[in-house]
C-alpha cells in the first residue's frame, strides 16, 4: 500500500468511492509479496498491482465490483510463474477486495500521515468473519507487529505493518549524489544528502532529500549517538576529497550496524583510500566491510548509470547476495574506473 497512499489519499478527499485489492496470503510462487496493494480510483484509473499477466482483468474486475458494490470479499487465485516458456512452480494467493472512501476507511489519512513521517503504524483489516458485518474493519495502531495473515478461531485478520522506510545517508553534494537520490527513493529508501559546503547543499537539487549541510564526519556521529543508525541504513561516499572522507569513513567502519557502506572514486583514489584507513590502524577485516569503489561492476560511466550500479549493490547487500568483487582482499579483482572522478 505504501507505494499507492497519494493515490488512495486523493480519493479519500475526493470524496467518492473507488475500490482497493490487498494480497493478504500466497502459498508456493507468487510474483507479488503479501500486503502488495491496487486501487481502482471512481473513474477507473489503476494504480499499484496484485497481480500480473492473464489475471490482471480478473482481478481489476473483482475491485470494480467491490467499489460499485460495496461488498467485501476474499479471492483465490492460481498463480505460476514461468521463464522462457518453462513454468518454475505454481501457487495460490488469496486477495482481499473491499471498497474504500471516507465512509469505508475513515482513519486512512492517520495512516498517511505517519508513512509520510516515517513514523510506524499497522492496519489490522477483517478479511473474513463469521459474522458479515465486521468483515472489512480497520483497526490502526502504532504497535510493532510483522505482515501477516492471522487465523482466529472466528475470523481471519490481515495486518499490514508500516515501518520507517530505510534510510539512505549520501556524502556529497554533487550530480551522482542527485542521481542517487532519484535511485534510491524508487527502492523506498529516505534520503539525506550531507555537505559541508552551504553553496553546493541547495534542496531544490535534491528533490525529495533531507538536505544537511555540516561536517560530514560530525553529521554522522550526531546520528549515531541519537540511535538514528541501524543495519538497514546505507551510507555512500560521493565526495572523496580526504579531508572530508577518511574521518567520516573513520567513523563509520567503527559503527556497530550498518547495512551498507559504499565510497566512489577511481583506480588511485581507492588505492590511496585504503592506504590511509590502513594506517589508522583499520585492519582488512574491518576495510572488507566498505564496498571501494561503490557500485556493482556493471561499466557504469555516467552519474545515472553510477546511480543504478550503486542501487544495485544496496540491493544486493540487503539480501546477502553479494555478486561483486571484494577489492579489500582480492588483488586480482578488477578494479572499476568511473569517468569524471578525479585520478
Amino acid at each position: 500500500m505504501r507505494d499507492i497512499v497519494d493515490d488512495l489519499l486523493r480519493v479519500w478527499h475526493s470524496g467518492r468511492t473507488g475500490g482497493l485489492a490487498t494480497i493478504v496470503r500466497t502459498m508456493g510462487s507468487a510474483s507479488l509479496p503479501i500486503g502488495s496493494a491496487m486501487l481502482v480510483d471512481p473513474d477507473g484509473g489503476v494504480y499499484g498491482a496484485v497481480t500480473d499477466g492473464g489475471l490482471e482483468e480478473i482481478a481489476y474486475e473483482a475491485v470494480l465490483q467491490a467499489a460499485r458494490t460495496g461488498r467485501r470479499a476474499l479471492h483465490r487465485y492460481g498463480v505460476a510463474t514461468r521463464t522462457e516458456g518453462a513454468s518454475d512452480g505454481d501457487g495460490t494467493m488469496d486477495v482481499f477486495t473491499e471498497p474504500f472512501s471516507r465512509r469505508h476507511f475513515p482513519e486512512f489519512p492517520l495512516v498517511a500521515a505517519e508513512i509520510a513521517a516515517h513514523r510506524r503504524i499497522t492496519v489490522f483489516t477483517v478479511v473474513w468473519n463469521s459474522d458479515a458485518d465486521l468483515i472489512g474493519q480497520h483497526l490502526v495502531t502504532d504497535k510493532k507487529h510483522g505482515t501477516e495473515l492471522l487465523a482466529l478461531p472466528d475470523s481471519d485478520v490481515f495486518v499490514a505493518s508500516f515501518a520507517p522506510p530505510p534510510r539512505l545517508i549520501v556524502f556529497g553534494a554533487n550530480s551522482f549524489a542527485a542521481a542517487l537520490t532519484v535511485q534510491a527513493r524508487l527502492l523506498g529508501y529516505r534520503v539525506t544528502i550531507c555537505d559541508s559546503r552551504e553553496n553546493f547543499a541547495k534542496p531544490e537539487k535534491f528533490p525529495g532529500a533531507e538536505v544537511v549541510v555540516d561536517w560530514p564526519h560530525r553529521y554522522l556521529n550526531t546520528l549515531s549517538s541519537a540511535g538514528e543508525i541501524d543495519s538497514g541504513t546505507g551510507i555512500v561516499v560521493t565526495s572523496h576529497d580526504p579531508k572530508f572522507e577518511i574521518p567520516l569513513l573513520t567513523v563509520a567502519l567503527r559503527l556497530p550496524e550498518l547495512g551498507y557502506l559504499g565510497a566512489m572514486g577511481s583506480r588511485t583514489v581507492h588505492t590511496q583510500r585504503m592506504e590511509d584507513l590502513r594506517a589508522g590502524g583499520f585492519t582488512e577485516a574491518t576495510l572488507a566491510r566498505l564496498h571501494s569503489p561503490a557500485g556493482l561492476d556493471l561499466g557504469a560511466r555516467t552519474a545515472a548509470e553510477m546511480a543504478v550500479a550503486i542501487a544495485a549493490e544496496l540491493i544486493a547487500a540487503k539480501t546477502e547476495q553479494s555478486g561483486r568483487h571484494s577489492l579489500s582482499n582480492n588483488t586480482k579483482a578488477p578494479l572499476k574506473t568511473v569517468v569524471g572522478l578525479n585520478n
